[in-house]
């Protein structure tokens, strides 16, 4: 079709009297030679690319109106109506792009937090309103003469005497007398009295914290100030207590 379109146009010259006009001698002659064969080449390689993409589509109407669609031509009897289209290609496939996992991430090991819980001090005081403290709510317990809390060291106790029937005998007469029986005290010493004895404990209540940390401090003071006048065996003393209170003040006081 393409070399029939070509034809119907104006008339031209021969091929060898156009390459004569148009083409000059010995090198040139070579070029214009090849000019005609490419033009050939792609007239006829042209329909079939065009044939490859193009799909025609058969639209048939039988006696009845029944519409139908094919890609072959209609039967005999049948209205045909032909559409050219242009075949359907699939989009290029995408690739995914790959996935990178990330590096895993260094997860520092749990550290623990351990919080010391401030230690109680307590106040307690003697039978005798003597003020001391003590880390502990039992105090000083210590071992007492029970006279020394106010228990009697004598105590007054019961006599009963019972009665009875005297009887006398004087130049040989008999005579008798009965005597009723008797109900009497008397004082005898009692346990105290002969230095028994009990354990005795203080009554202590718990200080808020932040009066222990006052207190701790106004012991320490107190220490400093015995120091000076204080033996050296005291002194030694003296500084082991000064060096407890110095660890809890940093630990409970801060």
């Amino acid at each position: 079709m393409m070399l029939a379109r070509l034809n119907l146009g104006k008339r031209s010259a021969p091929v060898g009297l156009s390459l004569r006009r148009h083409c000059p001698q010995d090198a040139r002659m070579r070029a214009c030679l090849r000019l005609p064969c490419l033009l050939l080449t792609f007239i006829a390689a042209t329909p079939v690319a065009l044939a490859a993409d193009e799909v025609t589509i058969y639209r048939c109407t039988d006696v009845q109106g029944r519409l139908t669609l094919s890609d072959s031509p209609c039967a005999k009897g049948q209205r045909q109506e032909t559409r050219h289209m242009i075949r359907p290609k699939d989009a290029p496939i995408r690739h995914a792009a790959p996935v990178t996992t990330p590096a895993p991430v260094a997860v520092p090991p749990p550290q623990a937090v351990v919080i010391n819980t401030p230690r109680p001090l307590y106040e307690c005081f003697t039978p005798d309103s003597t003020r001391y403290f003590s880390e502990t709510p039992e105090g000083n317990p210590r071992w007492a003469p029970l006279w020394t809390v106010g228990a009697p060291v004598l105590a007054e106790v019961p006599v009963y005497e019972p009665g009875g029937l005297n009887i006398r005998v004087d130049d040989g007469r008999v005579s008798g007398r009965y005597q009723s029986p008797t109900y009497g005290k008397v004082i005898v010493p009692t346990a105290a009295g002969y230095g028994a004895g009990a354990w005795v404990r203080d009554v202590c209540h718990p200080l808020p914290q932040a009066e222990v940390c006052a207190r701790l401090g106004d012991r320490r003071d107190e220490l400093r100030r015995r120091f000076f006048n204080a033996q050296p065996s005291e002194r030694a003393v003296l500084n082991r207590e000064e060096r407890s209170i110095n660890a809890r003040l940093a630990s409970d006081c801060r």
